[in-house]
């Protein structure tokens, strides 16, 4: 699996029946976790989630409609006490309220999220909407506790005709952002908690990095002088 050797590899559904348990029938601990689940799941296990054996959704059960906290919440489960786990999500969790708010909110208030990168559209197959990137980890730095560091990586990328891409030099942008720590403007920026608590526990990232660009200045009368004489010569054209 992506050239890694010992995969093991199971066919079955992660909410429902998690197949990768150890000898004594709890979930397996892992050191790092990759995944990327599939967007907002409509049909995700609510009903078996209600009495979860595992004990997974300590911080709430996710709606009905939209299974990615679901998801999320498994992976916290299955990490060891100084484990991380990235996970490629829909923007729709970062923002969203009910339920989901209020489980985004224990995650945050036991300081488990520890960045959120924005990615470029049309990306992942079958899914044309942007998708963002959960970093988590139980074991955050010392400089980085208290805080999320928020990253927009949606303009670095290469359009394709039927999927995007992103190019070595849009990787290695954010992976040394990301490390690094750092403030790049319209780009990324550590955050703390008491601001994040301030937005409600929103994290839609244009709350915290501004991506507005800004706009040429237009001289309004030396573009009105333009028009006009480009009206002359085309009238002149026109007569010849």
């Amino acid at each position: 699996l992506h050239g890694l050797s010992g995969t093991r590899l199971e066919k079955g559904d992660t909410i429902r029946e998690p197949k990768l348990l150890d000898k004594k029938g709890g979930l397996l601990l892992y050191d790092i976790v990759i995944a990327n689940p599939p967007f907002s799941l409509k049909s995700w296990g609510l009903e078996t989630a209600q009495n979860d054996p595992f004990k997974r959704f300590r911080f709430g059960l996710p709606p009905k409609g939209y299974g990615d906290f679901a998801f999320v919440q498994h992976m916290i489960a299955t990490l060891k006490p100084a484990g991380r786990a990235g996970v490629v999500l829909p923007h729709g969790i970062l923002f969203r309220g009910g339920a989901e708010g209020r489980i985004r909110q224990g995650i945050l208030e036991e300081d488990l999220l520890e960045a959120v990168i924005g990615l470029p559209s049309n990306l992942f197959y079958g899914a044309g909407i942007p998708a963002c990137l959960f970093i988590l980890n139980k074991n955050k730095p010392a400089n980085r506790k208290g805080k999320v560091f928020f990253l927009y990586g949606a303009r670095d990328f290469q359009e394709g005709k039927n999927q995007n891409k992103l190019r070595p030099q849009d990787i290695k942008k954010i992976v040394d952002a990301y490390r690094g720590y750092s403030t790049i403007e319209k780009y990324s920026r550590p955050v703390t908690l008491d601001e994040i608590r301030q937005n409600d526990y929103n994290l839609n990232i244009p709350r915290y990095v501004d991506i507005t660009v800004k706009e040429s200045h237009i001289d309004v009368q030396q573009t009105i002088d333009e028009l006009a004489g480009l009206k002359k010569a085309r009238a002149k054209e026109k007569k010849k």
